[in-house]
């Protein structure tokens, strides 16, 4: 075969693997296209399910079967959901609550598993942190 022939079986066999690449890329993205409908949908109900349940996390203290007066709630939202000072209202804390509110069927996160189990094993400190005179003195 001489170099002419040779130089244009080359092209040709370049020729043919260009449009067999953009062949195949064009293919995969009429398939995506097709799906970016229901991607979309779903994105959208999982949104909504995301945002009902922080609606619902923070009306929890104002539902009639939630265990704690609303007063005494404080909303954290992260790790846990509330803190509940029982007593609070009368001026007489006896108990500290942590409350984590869920929905529908979902479960503990591992962060949440690990704060129970923290709290459950009584691991809980008091601590007290003052501030440095040299920092709240005015110059």
């Amino acid at each position: 075969m001489d170099p002419i022939q040779t130089i244009m079986l080359g092209v040709l066999v370049l020729v043919f693997l260009v449009i067999g690449f953009l062949l195949g890329k064009w293919i995969v993205n009429m398939q995506w296209l097709e799906k970016i409908p229901e991607i979309r949908a779903d994105a959208v109900k999982r949104s909504r399910a995301v945002l009902g349940g922080q609606f619902s996390e923070q009306l929890a203290p104002y539902l009639p079967d939630f265990n704690y007066s609303p007063t005494e709630a404080r909303f954290i939202g992260k790790p846990i959901d509330f803190i509940i000072f029982k007593g609070m209202d009368e001026k007489d804390i006896k108990e500290v609550v942590f409350v984590e509110v869920k929905s529908g069927k979902s479960g503990l996160s591992t962060h949440e598993r690990k704060l129970r189990d923290v709290i459950k094993d009584k691991k809980v400190v008091w601590e007290e942190y003052r501030i440095p005179e040299d920092l709240t003195k005015k110059k």
